[in-house]
């Protein structure tokens, strides 16, 4: 069966990084484009950042560049968001997300999701 694994969330304080992967199974990683959504506390699912099959093509959302960075390791069905220069605004659960598309995942079908990882960024 399909299973998308997040990891690598937790507490960490303003302007320090951390860094999420999501292992997958049970399907083909390298056909999909891949990506990350998040959702903080009464507000709705947003798209984070998104990678194509191949890692070429990768998408950050308009408001986390320079912070955020997608990136993808098919041999290890493994995608990874490396966040640097957290801000309290990035608190959230962190959700894998399997794209339908392989080049685009935003704005796209979703096959799969995970079950999420928790961000919380606080002094």
């Amino acid at each position: 069966q399909v299973r998308l694994v997040e990891s690598g969330g937790g507490l960490v304080q303003p302007g320090e990084s951390m860094r999420l992967s999501c292992v997958a199974s049970g399907f083909t990683f390298s056909s999909y484009s891949v990506g990350w959504f998040r959702q903080a506390p009464g507000e709705e699912r947003e798209f984070v950042a998104g990678v194509g099959w191949s890692g070429t093509l990768r998408k950050v959302a308009d408001a986390l560049k320079g912070r955020f960075t997608v990136s993808r390791d098919n041999a290890k069905n493994t995608l990874y968001l490396q966040m640097n220069n957290l801000k309290r605004e990035d608190t959230a659960d962190y959700y894998c997300a399997v794209g339908r598309d392989p080049y685009y995942i935003e704005d796209r079908p979703i096959l799969y999701w995970g079950r999420g990882t928790q961000v919380t960024v606080s002094s």
